[in-house]
């Protein structure tokens, strides 16, 4: 995997704070997180006991959806943007195994998740794996890095995935912004697959678990459904639309009889005509 930086070390973890890929990686049983990002986790579990339910909903959603875009659609280039720590299997596994040629550019802010990256998410010998280090919020870091331009040929589809990342940017505009602009350099023949974080279904608990978040220094934001749609405009849904992750194109690895309200999170998938 090519990577950008030579090594994590000397680098500020920030392990006072709470980050929500550790968060999510000690919610999910792993062991790559610290004593913040557990306290965070525990509160919220505390208030909020769906929310393994919700963040493994969350993760087959990405599942199906990697699946859906290299075997359905064709897809054979693919970014992921706000990677977290690895948890096989991870996208290049997916979509790796459906073809070997396949390509991934992993990207995130977090210098715990690059250390992570350089042992773990090493892909096929005939595909290519990269990482990019850095912040959603500044896309053209992302777009114009040398790993991403090596990787990807902009003349060809790519599969660009945003899972469960646009709830640590706290501004409609800004997040909005965002997505277009990695949107707009990719070729027509595209697709944009989000999920979402929404408090549309059992709101009351999921306000104190913002509020745990945000005393421990981390941002979650909730969107309703219209918010949501706002990020697919100009774009060609995919059936079923947007829903709540569980609820799009399940395959029976998903845990049986979720309940809505315990999960909140709107998953879609568009194409870029």
């Amino acid at each position: 995997m090519e990577r950008r930086g030579e090594d994590a070390r000397g680098v500020d973890l920030r392990t006072d704070r709470a980050h929500g890929a550790r968060i999510y990686d000690y919610i999910l049983g792993g062991k790559d997180n610290f004593a913040a990002d557990r306290e965070a986790g525990e509160s919220s579990l505390r208030i909020w006991p769906a929310l393994r339910v919700h963040m493994q909903a969350n993760r087959f959603f990405m599942h199906r959806v990697a699946r859906y875009l290299a075997t359905e659609c064709g897809v054979r280039q693919f970014l992921d943007i706000g990677t977290g720590l690895p948890t096989s299997p991870n996208l290049h596994e997916i979509v790796q195994s459906v073809d070997p040629t396949a390509r991934v550019v992993y990207t995130d802010n977090d210098p715990l998740v690059l250390a992570h990256a350089r042992a773990l998410m090493v892909g096929t010998a005939q595909g290519r794996t990269a990482y990019v280090a850095a912040d959603m919020r500044d896309p053209q870091t992302i777009i114009s890095a040398p790993e991403f331009l090596r990787t990807l040929d902009l003349s060809q589809p790519v599969g660009l995935l945003l899972i469960a990342i646009v709830h640590f940017i706290e501004d409609d505009a800004e997040a909005l912004r965002v997505v277009r602009q990695v949107m707009d350099v990719l070729p027509a023949g595209s697709y944009l697959a989000m999920s979402i974080a929404t408090d549309e279904f059992d709101p009351i608990p999921l306000a104190e678990v913002q509020r745990q978040y945000n005393r421990l220094g981390e941002t979650l934001i909730f969107r309703d459904r219209a918010t949501a749609l706002r990020f697919f405009d100009g774009l060609e849904l995919v059936e079923p639309g947007l829903v709540q992750v569980h609820k799009w194109r399940p395959d029976g690895s998903e845990a049986p009889g979720i309940a809505d309200k315990d999960i909140a999170m709107y998953g879609a998938v568009a194409r870029k005509a």
